[in-house]
């Protein structure tokens, strides 16, 4: 699971924690889920909000059901993901980043120097 606000409820934070995992291919498309007892019982969890967490998936057209068998990662998972993500981190991230520094009046090249500068810094933390 990921580093989400404890206030969300647990079947988000699952759901949330499954697309990390599916974005990160820790879990692949095509492999299959672990069971709902699984996962209840990995987390602490009632089989219940296992449940809700992965009709949300379901819902989002990222997991699908083989009668008798389990719950797969869908193909397309990733690149469906990825786009969502993508405009998300557009939107909230960038939007507020250049909002921010238009208040402070950087220049497009100061912007992509500090950009340049932290990404640097993140590479060396690996």
């Amino acid at each position: 699971m990921n580093c989400l606000s404890e206030s969300l409820p647990i079947y988000i934070r699952m759901v949330e924690g499954i697309k990390d995992a599916i974005l990160m291919n820790k879990i692949k498309e095509d492999s299959q889920l672990p069971s709902t007892t699984y996962l209840a019982k990995e987390y602490a969890i009632n089989i219940a909000t296992v449940n809700k967490a992965i009709n949300v998936l379901v819902d989002q057209d990222l997991v699908y059901k083989k009668r008798g068998i389990g719950m797969f990662i869908k193909k397309g998972a990733v690149n469906k993901l990825k786009k969502e993500r993508r405009e998300t981190f557009k939107e909230r991230y960038v939007a507020a980043t250049l909002r921010e520094a238009k208040k402070l009046n950087y220049s497009v090249e100061e912007l992509q120097k500090l950009v340049k500068e932290a990404f640097e810094e993140m590479q060396n933390e690996k």
